[in-house]
C-alpha cells in the first residue's frame, strides 16, 4: 500500500479544518535530537513562533563511561510553523548547566547555572538572544547565586514575571532546612537587580508545607500560596505519612514581613483544591472546592472569593453547595412532543438517567481540580474543572527462571486519570448562572524501570505528564475553545446519564473541540481533527496559549525509532 506523504497529509487537514470555527495548521515533522527530552512553544511575536528542545549534552568523558548536562536548542518557526532556524547552544554552554528561555516584553533571554563543587555555590546567568539570527548578543551575565550549607541540601528556583510583566522576579529556596524560608529577588531587563531581595519564612516544618504557586503585584507584595501537610499514621506499624490538611494563602511585603492572611476556612468544610489568579483591576480570584470532612470521596460545594490584594479584604464571596441537580440541561436542543415520540428506548434510558442523577443530587468527585478561570464581557467569570487523579505504585519481578533468582527488577507505574469537565458561569455578584458537566474518560499509563513516585513539587517543577490525556483552553470571541482527546463512539456525549467508553489507545482518537457560550452556558461538540494514521498524537493539555493563538504539540513516541514531533497553531473565530 502507497503511503500519503506527511504534508499532503497535514494539508488535508488544515483545509477540512478551515470550514470550523477552529482551525489548525501543522507545520511539518521535527527531526528530533537523539536523547530530547521534550519540545515547548515558550514565545511568538509578529515574526514567528519560538521553540524549546531540551535535550542532554556530554559534560565529560571516562573509559567506563561519560557524564552528561542539560542544554537545550532554540527553534523558531514562521506563522505558518515551517522552521526558520534552529541554533545549538552547545559552544556557549560549555561549563554551564541549562535553565531555560525566558521570553520578557521584547526581548528573548536564556538562563544557565554553574556549580562550583568546592565552594558549595550555584551562580546563575544570562544572556539576550537575537530573536532574528537566534545567536547570542552578547557574554553572560551573573544574575545572583546560591550558598549550599551542605552536599545533600538542594538548590530550587523559578523565574516568573510580576503583575504587569515590567519585572523579572526570581523565586528561590534551599532543601534540606527544618524550616522554610524563599528568597524573592527582582530583576529588570536588562538582568540588574531592581531592588533589594526579600526573605519570606513561615513556622511550618519543612516537609509539611508544599509551595504550589507565587504571585508578585505590581507594588511588590508577594503571594504565597501553600499546601500545609501533616503526619498520620500509617496501616503498618511505625509508618507514617503526609496528609494534606487545609491551604494556606499569605501577603507579604517588599521586605518579606508578612501583612496578611488570606481565610480559607469554611466552617465544618475542608478544601479539596485552590486555584488563586491575579484578575483585573488588580483584584484577586480565589477558587475552591470543598468537601464535608478529610475522608469525604465526593466534592460537595465551591467557593469563590474576590479579594483586595493590599488588604486581604473580601470584596465579594460565595459559597454554594453543587451536585448534579444544579446541571444545566437545555443545550440548545428543543424539547417538543414529536420528539418524544421518535426518541429510541436507548435515548429514553439516558434521559432518564440524568433525571434521575438531578433529582436525587448526587455529588461530584473528590478529584475535581481548577484548571482555568476566565472573564467574561459582563465581568463574570467562568470557571473549568476536571476530574483528575494522578497516582504511582511499585512492582517486582525477578530476574531469575524456575525460582532460581539472580536479583529483582523495580518498576514504576504511573496511572493518570483524566475524566469530567466541570463548566460553571458566575455572574458579576458571583451567584451562579449555569453548570455544565461533559463526561469523559481519559487513561494514560506508563511504567519505567526504577522505584520513584510523582513528584508533588508544585511550584518548582512537577509532573509534566500526562501528554495526551486532559484538555486545553483558549477564550475566543465565538466563546470558550475546549480541546481534548477522546474516542469516535462518544461523540454525542455531551451530557451525564450517558455511557462513556474510555480511551486509553490515543493514536486511535480523535481531537475534538468543544465551543462552550459564556452566556447561555450552551455548547456544541465536535471532531476537530483525527489522530489515526497521523505522524504525532496532539498533546492538548500541554498547548501554549500565546495572544489569541493556541500551539499545540503532536508527538508519537516510538520504541525502536526516534520521537515524531510537529507543532500545530490554532486560531478561532
Amino acid at each position: 500500500m502507497k503511503k500519503i506523504p506527511l504534508v499532503f497529509t497535514l494539508t488535508m487537514l488544515s483545509i477540512f479544518s478551515f470550514a470550523q470555527k477552529q482551525n489548525i495548521t501543522w507545520g511539518e515533522e521535527f527531526k528530533m535530537k537523539k536523547g530530547s527530552t521534550d519540545l515547548t512553544v515558550i514565545h511568538t511575536d509578529k515574526s514567528g513562533v519560538y521553540l524549546q528542545e531540551g535535550h542532554l549534552a556530554m559534560k565529560s568523558y571516562f573509559v567506563i563511561g561519560a557524564s552528561f548536562r542539560e542544554s537545550a536548542t532554540l527553534v523558531k518557526l514562521d506563522k505558518s510553523v515551517n522552521e526558520l532556524y534552529r541554533t545549538d547552544f552547545n559552544k556557549e554552554l560549555k561549563g554551564k548547566e541549562f535553565v531555560e528561555f525566558f521570553p520578557f516584553r521584547d526581548k528573548l533571554l536564556i538562563i544557565a547555572s554553574e556549580y562550583r563543587k568546592s565552594e558549595k555555590t550555584m551562580e546563575l546567568f544570562g544572556a539576550e538572544i537575537d530573536k532574528n539570527t537566534g545567536l547570542t548578543t552578547g557574554t553572560w551575565k551573573p544574575i545572583t547565586s546560591f550558598q549550599k550549607e551542605d552536599k545533600k541540601s538542594e538548590i530550587e528556583f523559578k523565574l516568573i514575571p510580576n503583575a504587569d510583566t515590567t519585572k523579572i522576579i526570581l523565586v528561590s529556596t534551599i532543601t534540606g532546612k527544618e524550616k522554610n524560608s524563599f528568597l524573592v529577588q527582582e530583576f529588570d531587563g536588562s538582568l540588574k537587580a531592581a531592588s533589594r531581595p526579600a526573605t519570606i519564612t513561615n513556622e511550618f516544618e519543612a516537609k509539611t508545607y508544599q509551595l504550589e504557586d507565587v504571585l508578585v503585584t505590581t507594588n511588590r507584595k508577594t503571594i504565597l500560596v501553600g499546601r500545609v501537610m501533616e503526619y498520620r499514621e500509617g496501616k503498618k506499624k511505625k509508618e507514617k505519612f503526609l496528609d494534606f490538611v487545609n491551604y494556606n494563602i499569605r501577603i507579604y511585603d517588599a521586605t518579606g514581613k508578612q501583612e496578611n492572611e488570606i481565610n480559607t476556612n469554611i466552617k465544618d468544610k475542608w478544601l479539596t483544591s485552590t486555584k488563586l489568579m491575579m484578575g483585573r483591576n488588580n483584584e484577586l480570584v480565589l477558587a475552591s472546592f470543598y468537601s464535608k470532612d478529610r475522608k469525604s470521596k465526593t466534592t460537595e460545594g465551591l467557593l469563590v472569593e474576590r479579594i483586595d490584594p493590599n488588604t486581604a479584604k473580601v470584596l465579594s464571596s460565595a459559597e454554594k453547595q453543587i451536585n448534579n441537580s444544579l446541571i444545566t440541561t437545555d443545550n440548545g436542543e428543543a424539547d417538543t412532543e414529536d420528539d418524544d415520540d421518535k426518541e429510541s428506548r436507548e435515548e429514553r434510558k439516558e434521559r432518564e438517567k440524568l433525571a434521575k442523577l438531578k433529582d436525587e443530587g448526587e455529588s461530584f468527585s473528590r478529584y475535581m481540580k481548577f484548571q482555568n478561570i476566565f472573564y467574561t464581557k459582563d465581568n463574570g467569570l467562568v470557571l473549568l474543572a476536571e476530574d483528575y487523579h494522578a497516582w504511582s505504585y511499585t512492582t517486582v519481578s525477578n530476574r531469575g527462571m524456575n525460582g532460581m533468582g539472580s536479583g529483582f527488577d523495580y518498576y514504576t507505574n504511573y496511572i493518570y486519570d483524566c475524566r469530567d469537565i466541570m463548566m460553571v458561569k458566575l455572574d458579576a455578584s458571583n451567584n451562579i448562572s449555569w453548570l455544565q458537566i461533559l463526561p469523559k474518560n481519559q487513561r494514560e499509563a506508563y511504567r519505567v524501570p526504577g522505584s520513584s513516585g510523582i513528584n508533588y513539587n508544585y511550584f518548582f517543577g512537577g509532573d509534566v505528564r500526562p501528554f495526551y490525556a486532559g484538555f486545553g483552553a483558549i477564550q475566543s470571541p465565538s466563546g470558550i475553545q475546549i480541546f481534548f482527546n477522546d474516542r469516535q463512539n462518544n461523540a454525542d456525549i455531551t451530557q451525564p446519564g450517558k455511557k462513556v467508553n474510555r480511551l486509553m489507545n490515543f493514536n486511535k482518537s480523535d481531537c475534538f473541540v468543544v465551543t462552550l457560550d459564556e452566556v447561555t452556558g450552551k455548547f456544541q461538540r465536535k471532531s476537530f481533527f483525527t489522530n489515526w494514521n497521523m505522524p504525532v498524537i496532539a498533546m492538548p493539555r500541554l498547548g501554549s496559549v500565546i495572544g489569541s493563538e493556541m500551539y499545540l504539540v503532536g508527538r508519537y513516541d516510538r520504541s525502536l525509532a526516534k520521537t515524531r514531533v510537529s507543532v500545530g497553531r490554532i486560531t478561532t473565530k
